[in-house]
């Protein structure tokens, strides 16, 4: 996927703080990211690994293509990719508000972790309180 594709994709996902093509670009040019696409760029996913560990940044499957089992084989690709890479655990944050986030991680093993209260900002100026979830690898 181009940095554009992704731009689009992340902001028909994440339209209160969507990503742009030139932030995608800098993400992507950094040796420790790792992205993994839907073979149709419908969905994509993007980590930071360093030694021992990653921070998934961002999984984002367009709107419509939701609840086919994407999500979780975007994920499954992710963690391979993080593990072969020297990752020995996974984390991220998650908005509390995205229920259908929250399912993904956790039939993924992932659990709570920590909390950031008032973490994202909504488009409204409403907060919304980060969970950091995680999970060992592979």
């Amino acid at each position: 996927m181009t940095p554009e594709a992704m731009a689009a994709l992340h902001g028909a996902c994440f339209p209160d703080r969507p990503w742009s093509a030139d932030e995608i670009a800098a993400l992507l040019a950094r040796p420790t990211t790792c992205c993994v696409t839907d073979p149709d760029g419908r969905a994509m996913a993007v980590a930071q690994v360093i030694p021992d560990e990653a921070e998934i940044l961002t999984i984002a499957v367009a709107p419509d293509a939701r609840r086919d089992g994407r999500g979780t084989r975007l994920l499954a690709r992710l963690r391979a990719a993080a593990t072969h890479r020297g990752a020995a655990r996974l984390f991220l944050e998650v908005a509390e508000d995205n229920p259908g986030a929250r399912a993904l991680y956790a039939r993924d093993g992932f659990v709570e972790t920590g909390r950031r209260a008032g973490y994202y900002r909504r488009a409204d100026g409403t907060r919304i309180d980060a969970l950091i979830l995680s999970r060992p690898l592979p």
